[in-house]
């Protein structure tokens, strides 16, 4: 099993500085109120893991991608702990040979079989999508 590794260090009120060693440092606020939350990372490791996945499948289907831009929206309980009980993306692709049936075909692969941080969320999450081509 690969293991990662992270470190956090604690700068002042709620912001924090971290990442993998020998990488540039994220800077993240504990209260959202300064830089990106905690839980708005979780929405942007997912995003960015789903992109990497939709961008590769993409270009094994001989897509010659234009642009990628994605939304999420998490839907997150009133009550403690905060956790997410739905999670949405809206996906914007473009660029030569971009048809719905291809980009469906690589978000599906995605969300249901090779991004690891939603497979990483709790199953009962529903995770859905809308697309656009451009």
């Amino acid at each position: 099993m690969a293991g990662r590794d992270v470190t956090v260090r604690w700068r002042e009120r709620m912001l924090f500085e971290g990442g993998a060693s020998g990488k540039p440092a994220i800077l993240v606020d504990g209260n959202g109120a300064e830089a990106t939350s905690p839980v708005e990372l979780l929405l942007l490791a997912a995003a960015t893991c789903s992109a990497a996945d939709v961008v590769s499948i993409l270009e094994k289907q001989r897509v010659g991608l234009k642009a990628l831009d994605i939304q999420v929206r998490g839907t997150r309980r009133d009550a403690q702990p905060r956790r997410y009980t739905s999670i949405h993306f809206s996906f914007a692709v473009s660029g030569e040979g971009a048809d719905e049936a291809k980009a469906r075909r690589a978000i599906d692969l995605s969300i249901e079989k090779y991004c690891s941080v939603l497979a990483s969320f709790a199953p009962d999450i529903p995770v859905t999508y809308d697309l656009v081509i451009r």
